[in-house]
This record gives structure tokens, sequence and C-alpha cells, in this order.
């Protein structure tokens, strides 16, 4: 792999933007900064990405702390991608920080997840239900702005023709859904498998921006993320979120978070087109999409300000995907049976100012077990 492939993963003002991470050395988890193109493993000044963000000057510390040089940034890209994974590799950018994520924040998201719940988890049945509900509703959910008296006249007519979701109510309700999607420490990086539960027949990836939060409640910074959705198990009932959501290596991070700074601001994220390429490893097969963050129903800080506040507070920061428009519906494995994953799919999520975040998808219970969790990482700190 050439410098120019590798360094494609990068934000595309890679010169300008200020990147931190993380980096599994010989030793141990090490936290990094990227400047000009060089890896500098900055834990001797700070071992700990929630105290970074913490930090009132966390953009001017990232430029000036000094550190370890690990080399130019390709290598370690490299070496994230190999498999198996090469040292010093990619870490999930994360640390100690709680991993939250929010859904049906898409109108187009939405409609599938009522689709889910309605079909009971069988793929076959999507297609008729999707015609049907598009029917129904007949209009753009995506004009609704979720609370509004229109989205509550809405929420009243489809009651009356028996239609109302659970979904339907966080998705146009005043509430947002905002649910715990990992464990700290248990995300994986830039490179790593992504893991899908072994009974789960119908599922696919969920490319999202992810924004850094601190213990303040205040977004420091985004990266990339690949919420795993399990869309049969959901399907049966919400009630097992928890098992379709968080699963051995089903959620993916990375491969920087960038910090805000006068050239990458929330605006930036509200602008942001997030791209999505799925590449079959067993049978050629190929699905482009995308998401774009100004079709959003709620702001990213309503979202922030929904998890963080008077009623709950995050001493270690937390992690906020921001949800996602993609909902696959491309035939793969025959006709009206939608899309789904096969194991060694290559998935890429990418938008210019964050790069690109790489997995490829193998089953949870065939991955590396998680164990290193905050006991081992308090071992190995310097």
């Amino acid at each position: 792999m050439n410098d120019n492939k590798t360094t494609a993963y990068l934000p595309q003002d890679v010169e300008q933007a200020l990147l931190v991470g993380r980096v599994w050395r010989d030793e141990g988890p090490a936290l990094v900064v990227v400047r000009q193109g060089e890896v500098i493993d900055i834990s001797a000044q700070c071992d700990c990405m929630a105290d970074l963000l913490d930090r009132d000057d966390a953009a001017d510390f990232a430029r000036r702390a000094e550190g370890e040089s690990l080399g130019p940034v390709a290598p370690l890209l490299q070496n994230s991608l190999a498999e198996p994974q090469v040292t010093p590799y990619l870490l999930a950018p994360c640390d100690v920080q709680a991993i939250k994520a929010c859904g049906v924040t898409f109108a187009v998201s939405l409609l599938e997840r009522v689709i889910e719940e309605q079909a009971g988890g069988d793929a076959a049945k999507a297609s008729q239900l999707r015609s049907e509900l598009n029917e129904m509703i007949g209009q753009d959910l995506s004009r609704i702005a979720p609370g509004s008296d229109e989205a509550m006249a809405l929420k009243a007519a489809l009651q009356v023709r028996g239609a109302w979701s659970q979904y339907m109510e966080v998705g146009l309700g005043p509430d947002a859904e905002v649910f715990t999607k990992a464990q700290p420490f248990s995300s994986v990086g830039f490179g790593a498998r992504v893991g899908l539960h072994p009974a789960s027949e119908w599922n696919n990836p969920e490319p999202e921006i992810v924004l850094a939060v601190d213990a303040k409640g205040k977004a420091k910074g985004a990266t990339l993320g690949n919420d795993v959705n399990l869309r049969d198990i959901e399907g049966r009932s919400a009630l097992l979120l928890g098992k379709a959501k968080d699963n051995n290596a089903s959620c993916a991070i990375g491969p920087f978070i960038r910090l805000f700074d006068e050239r990458f601001t929330l605006d930036s994220v509200r602008q942001a087109h997030v791209t999505l390429r799925i590449e079959g490893e067993d049978d050629g097969f190929l699905l482009e999409g995308e998401s774009d963050m100004r079709e959003i129903s709620r702001d990213p800080l309503d979202l922030v300000r929904q998890t963080v506040g008077a009623h709950h507070q995050y001493p270690d920061g937390f992690m906020l995907f921001l949800g996602t428009m993609f909902s696959p519906i491309q035939d793969r494995d025959g006709e009206g049976q939608g899309f789904t994953h096969h194991i060694g799919d290559s998935v890429t999520i990418a938008t210019p100012a964050l790069g690109a975040l790489v997995n490829r998808v193998d089953r949870s219970d065939k991955l590396p077990p998680w164990t290193f969790g905050i006991r081992q990482w308090r071992a190995h700190r310097r």
C-alpha cells in the first residue's frame, strides 16, 4: 500500500487538522497527536484522552505538547490495516469515556426502524411494508420538526389508523433516543474487525459522526463511527436493543478525534456529508450510500443537551454517535431480501474533514475476546 492511498484515510486538510488518538505500542496504549504528518506520543504529558479533552486549552495543548516521535502517520495506518495488526497500530481514540448513541435522528432511518418492528425481524416482509408506510404517511418526514405541532398532529392521525410506533415516538416526539452503545475501552479502532452477533441474519453498518464531549458537557471534537446494527434482533423487540447493539467489537470509532478550532467547528459537523462503501470479499458485492448531516432532524447540540445536564452527568465525558440516514435496501442474496452483511465485508466510512474509518466484518464470537478494561489500562499507565 503506497503512502498516497494510505493518507487518503486522513482529513483532506491534514496539515492543518488537530488530530489526537490512541495507539497500541509494545508496552501498551499511548496517547498521540498527529502534527505535519508525524505521530507523536504525548503520554508523558497526558496519558488519558478524557483528561486531554477536559482541558480548557485542549487545542493549544495538542499543538505544542512534546513527546516521542513514532514516525510518519502512513506506516501507522498500514500497520492498523494489516491482518494481524502490527505494533504500533491505532486503537479507538477514546478511553474512559462512556459510549452513547442516538437513534432515529433521520427521517429515512425512522421509517426503516418502523419497518423492522412491523416485520418482526423478517427481512422478506420489509419491501411490502416500506410501500405501505410511504403511502400511509404521504409526506416527507424530514420536513417535520420533532416535538412540533405538526409532528403531534401526525402522531394523532397515525394513532387513529393503528400505525403509531415507538420509533415514531422518538423520531417525531420531543424526546430523543439516547442509549448506551458500548462500554469504555470496548470500541475497536481503524483497521480492526467489527463483530456481528452469530444469531443475526439481517444486519448492516451505520455510518455516523461521533462527538467527543468533555465532563462539562462541551463538545470538543469529532470523529467517525460504525454503530453496527442487527436489524432482525432489534426488530423482534426494542427491548433487545442491548443484544442488538452491544457485542464484542460491535462499535468502531476512528481513526482520530479532530479537535474543534478555527478551521473545524460544530458547523463543519452540521454540514458534513458522510459516505459509506461496502465491498464483499466473497461475492464482489458493492454498495455505496451516504448520510447528509444537513438532513438530521435534531441539532447535534440538542442531542448533547438531551444526554448530559442536571438530569445526568458524565464525569469522564462521553462519545456521542449522532445517528445516520443510511438504511440499506439494495438486494444482495435474493429479490426482496434487502441487504445484510457477509463475513469479510470491507466497510469504509468517510467524510473529507475527518478522513475514513475502515473495518472488516466478522462474527463477534470469532474475534479475540475483549479483555483490556479499566483495571488493565490503569496497570499500563506510565
